[in-house]
């Protein structure tokens, strides 16, 4: 250890990047250290099928200003989604067919019924305190589904609808749900059209690779941190190398499911504490699949226990093929990597489908991920997370699964690693650094 630098950035997410891109700009000096050989975190531009897909987050919409900032910054657009008019949806034990607009006329009525609160709860959904969520924070997903009296066939449905975004419904909490409603005016169709529709131009790493290139910070990959503490002057940051960095403020932009492997002196407050120690529960898969032929772009729903693939829908064709990403709740369902096992799940919904190769990153095993985006538990959203926004001395928590809002996406993490820069800048003015 040489020197004292003004930030280490821990992690190289969206959050993270960003984060020692905006503290370098402003003349700071920043080591930055990631633990895997790469940067991105739960994004992930890698190869299948002889081209490139994305194996984590991928998607990106004008109306979030952060990452459309960033996109707009660097010259790159949106990716043009495949037109898609046949759906498929497993409700009351069989698979319904029909047109895109079918299938949004059974769905509608239910999930505008679901969310038709979202704004009561979440009026101004940047100011957590305009309202009182108490009562629905202690409801989990489940719980209104539960005391919504459903036919079974309309409770597949409503459930097919929300398990693209599920792994147990009986664990996320009902409050997430009804906060990106509000961020989208209450509709939740336009939720899911910012979430989940329009790839980026080539993918995440483009925009990854433009931002770390504006960065001068000391980007050292392969270096997973072991501790980081806190003495008052200043912070110490432990790889599990056992090498050391000396920096007036910590940037901590990792997965809320990594953290508990990082020791932080001192503890964080009990509620942060007790987050961290039991995470968020997503647990999903994501699984690229090759099909035989040009064949009918479609979208499938199931609802989580019913079915191994929850959603899925054509993306792209390739080299006279059709490739499908698919949605698993549960990745333990089914293994992503086998090909028969897919093809099985994937005839329930079109019989004659022939499945080339699959392609699967497990984000579940991967120790610097242990899961995917976060849906917080009942409680969570607007106890704990808010708390972790907050400086914590001279550490400062970053990352998607923690944002205000646009919580789980790419938009909330790069606006996370942004604040978490500013209010180190403005520490670093404050002591005159």
């Amino acid at each position: 250890m040489t020197g004292i630098h003004d930030a280490v950035v821990i992690g190289a997410g969206f959050a993270g990047t960003v984060a020692a891109r905006d503290l370098s700009a402003q003349g700071h000096s920043v080591v930055h250290l990631e633990a895997r050989d790469r940067i991105g975190g739960r994004t992930c531009t890698g190869e299948a099928f002889g081209r490139t897909v994305e194996f984590g987050g991928a998607y990106a919409h004008w109306t979030q200003p952060d990452i459309w900032r960033e996109l707009k910054r660097y010259g790159i657009g949106l990716a043009t989604p495949m037109e898609v008019d046949k759906a498929y949806w497993l409700a009351g034990g069989a698979v319904h067919s029909g047109s895109a607009a079918e299938h949004s006329d059974a769905v509608a009525p239910l999930i505008a019924r679901y969310t038709a609160d979202a704004r009561e709860r979440f009026p101004q959904p940047f100011d957590l305190a305009a309202a009182d969520a108490e009562a629905i924070e202690q409801q989990t997903a489940a719980d209104r589904i539960e005391a919504s009296n459903l036919s079974d066939h309309d409770r597949d449905v409503l459930e097919g609808l929300l398990s693209s975004l599920g792994h147990s419904l009986d664990e996320q909490g009902l409050a997430q749900f009804l906060f990106w409603t509000a961020t989208y005016f209450g509709d939740w169709g336009a939720f899911m059209e910012a979430a989940g529709h329009w790839p980026i131009e080539g993918g995440t790493a483009p925009v990854l690779g433009a931002i770390a290139a504006d960065s001068t910070a000391d980007l050292r990959l392969s270096t997973p941190v072991r501790a980081v503490e806190d003495d008052g002057p200043g912070v110490t940051v432990t790889t599990r190398g056992g090498d050391t960095v000396r920096a007036r403020h910590a940037v901590l932009a990792l997965p809320l499911n990594a953290l508990g492997d990082v020791s932080m002196t001192p503890a964080p407050t009990p509620a942060v504490r007790a987050l961290v120690e039991r995470g968020h529960p997503m647990r999903t898969s994501k699984v690229w699949v090759r099909v035989k032929g040009e064949i009918e772009p479609f979208s499938a729903h199931a609802p989580i226990g019913k079915h191994p693939i929850n959603a899925a829908k054509t993306e792209y064709r390739h080299d006279g093929d059709t490739l499908i990403v698919c949605f698993c709740a549960d990745a333990s369902a089914i293994d992503g990597t086998d090909r028969e096992a897919v093809q099985k799940a994937l005839r329930r919904f079109v019989p004659d489908i022939e499945v080339v190769d699959t392609a699967v990153h497990d984000w579940v095993a991967d120790e610097f991920a242990q899961g995917t985006w976060a849906h917080h538990r009942p409680g969570d959203l607007t106890g704990a997370v808010p708390l972790m926004r907050e400086p914590h001395g001279r550490i400062h928590f970053a990352g998607g699964d923690i944002a205000a809002i646009g919580v789980g996406g790419i938009d909330g993490a790069i606006a996370s690693g942004a604040d978490a820069a500013r209010n180190i800048t403005r520490s670093l003015a404050a002591d005159g650094s």
